[in-house]
């Protein structure tokens, strides 16, 4: 008994005598100065993998703070984001599409950024006009690394089996290309797709905002408070994209899963996607690809341009805030928009970085850039939804025969239901 006493009292001791070199450890750490940082982005392997690398240079250059990357499926990071972040838990700098900050911004999940570094002029003396899409009442609340485009990816070897020695310059040129290096099996299924047509590879922003404005209509008012793409022009672009599919057959919805995996495999003559591609596509060392400007239609030349950006969480602040603000300042480099470029695909965000000689005027990075000079960046509401109005509407017509008017008018007043539901509850 007396030993299980003495071991009781020796154990009570060692905790109170730990206890204040417990409590001295945390506060040696404060001391030293070393403040944590959570960052978060959806997986991409080569986006992860670069990120890993641009962390140990930043921390090595600020020993001072500590970065951590955590990454999520792309399919659940908005909801990660939305049971995380307003509980004052998760990341203090977060990656995010900018389709997505409207509604970031208005449910208070981000911070605008502020100091010398982050002043509206500065921002908009050094990035590329799009950028615009970050700003809500005259403050930024996020920046991008890197800017995208579209082109149209080619095969070179399979052009040339069919007589091609280059990529379309109309749309015109480019169906009538999609047809001839269309293959088929004995049954009628693709063997290989001349032109691809996969929504869900950037071709819903090749209706949108490309088409539309060729055809001549743009797809909402000035101030993107108005859907204005149900008329006539808006029904022949949408018309001319499901013919695609339903009468020339250039190419299927989920041919060998997508277009860039069918591309990938050889079996993919042409497809329409944004320069993040480009790293993807030069891993596979046995394929010969080239880039182009989108094609024309009535003289016009339109595109769509995007980004993903970084911003501060609501809740960061004190140190955290501080060294968030310096990390931010780090990926928005020069130096890192030229790594990001070479490892990933994507543009500078910096405009005169991204217009330099050595970029405008390369083979596959040079469309890209030209497509920016007339790219034009959606205001999504709610991203996720406005994809979905504009591929059911697709799917209506290809899968249901629906017709291409009562379709589009369809997707149209749902568009329209989500851009007034924003403006309600502001």
């Amino acid at each position: 008994m007396k030993k299980r006493i003495f071991a009781i009292v020796l154990g009570c001791l060692l905790i109170f005598n730990l206890a204040p070199i417990f409590a001295n450890g945390e506060k040696e750490v404060k001391e030293d100065g070393v403040t944590e940082i959570v960052y978060w982005q959806y997986f991409y392997e080569t986006k992860k993998n670069l990120m890993d690398e641009l962390i140990s240079e930043f921390e090595a250059a600020n020993p001072d703070i500590k970065v951590t990357q955590q990454t999520f499926p792309y399919a659940d990071y908005n909801t990660k984001v939305a049971a995380s972040v307003p509980s004052g838990k998760g990341p203090n700098v977060i990656n995010l599409y900018y389709g997505w900050l409207p509604t970031y911004v208005s449910a208070g999940y981000l911070q605008p950024l502020s100091g010398d570094d982050f002043t509206p002029a500065k921002i908009e003396s050094e990035f590329f006009p799009l950028v615009k899409a970050a700003k809500f009442d005259g403050s930024y609340y996020a920046l991008p690394t890197a800017v995208r485009s579209l082109a149209m990816f080619y095969n070179k070897d399979l052009l040339a089996e069919g007589g091609y020695s280059e990529a379309p310059k109309t749309w015109d040129e480019a169906v009538k290309m999609g047809m001839d290096l269309s293959k088929f099996d004995k049954n009628g299924n693709f063997l290989q797709i001349g032109l691809g047509v996969n929504l869900d590879n950037q071709f819903h922003h090749v209706i949108r905002e490309v088409l539309n404005r060729q055809m001549g209509t743009a797809p909402y008012n000035e101030d993107s408070t108005k859907v204005l793409y149900n008329n006539q022009a808006g029904y022949d672009a949408m018309k001319f994209v499901t013919d695609l599919e339903l009468v020339q057959k250039t190419g299927r919805q989920g041919f060998m899963e997508d277009d860039r995996t069918a591309f990938k495999a050889g079996t993919c003559a042409m497809f329409v996607s944004g320069s993040f591609a480009l790293g993807t596509l030069d891993s596979v060392k046995e394929l010969n690809y080239g880039t182009a400007e989108l094609p024309t239609m009535n003289g016009i030349q339109s595109n769509f341009a995007s980004f993903w950006a970084n911003g501060i969480t609501s809740f960061t602040e004190g140190k955290e805030l501080e060294a968030s603000k310096k990390f931010l300042k780090f990926l928005t480099s020069e130096d890192v928009m030229k790594r990001w470029l070479a490892a990933i695909g994507e543009l500078p965000a910096n405009q005169e970085l991204g217009l330099s000689q050595e970029i405008a005027n390369d083979p596959k990075y040079g469309p890209f850039v030209r497509g920016l000079e007339y790219a034009h960046a959606t205001v999504f509401y709610d991203e996720s939804a406005q994809k979905s109005a504009m591929f059911d509407a697709y799917n209506r017509i290809v899968l249901e025969g629906m017709d291409v008017k009562e379709s589009v008018d369809i997707c149209a007043k749902e568009e329209q239901a989500v851009i007034d539901k924003y403006f309600s509850n502001k």
